[in-house]
């Protein structure tokens, strides 16, 4: 009989996999959807605003720093992702992957969040009279996706038959 730790060693390469993905894609979905379709903001709006044509260069760089960022998470988890499918010894499971997919996205939104909304201040998801409800909006969504994400992780385990 399997124990839960020999379990969670068996999905822990899909689990890294998925997070890393995750990451990526949340960043990517962020810096697409708020920074350049629905343009919200950059990535220092709140530091250098875009009223002059230095400081929208400025953020498009900074915006160009923060995708390759994006690059680079996506990039290492679809390594992550490349190996565990070259090992015998991995459990593959549609709830573990798409959970921990979701925990890497859930995550990316709470990190950035805390990070460049509420302690450096360097932007706003939405700038203006109700920023901050759009910034805490964000956060909350982070979390539920990092929620969803690990109960999506906690049903894997009785996908794959344990």
């Amino acid at each position: 009989m399997e124990t839960n730790g020999g379990l969670f060693s068996k999905r822990l390469p899909i689990i890294s996999a998925g997070i890393f993905l995750g990451l990526g894609l949340g960043g990517f979905v962020d810096g697409i959807l708020l920074h350049q379709i629905l343009q919200w903001h950059h990535m220092l709006s709140n530091v250098r605003p875009l009223t002059t044509d230095a400081n929208l260069d400025v953020n498009m760089v900074w915006d160009g720093w923060f995708h390759a960022l994006d690059w680079v998470l996506t990039v290492t988890g679809v390594a992550f992702l490349w190996r565990a499918g070259g090992r015998d010894d991995v459990v593959w499971s549609s709830q573990t992957f798409g959970g921990s997919l979701l925990m890497g996205a859930g995550l990316f939104n709470v990190v950035e969040g805390i990070i460049d909304h509420q302690i450096l201040g360097i932007h706003h998801v939405k700038p203006g009279v109700h920023q901050l409800a759009w910034d805490l909006g964000f956060l909350i969504l982070g979390a539920l996706l990092v929620f969803i994400g690990w109960m999506m992780l906690q049903r894997g385990d009785s996908e794959i038959g344990q």
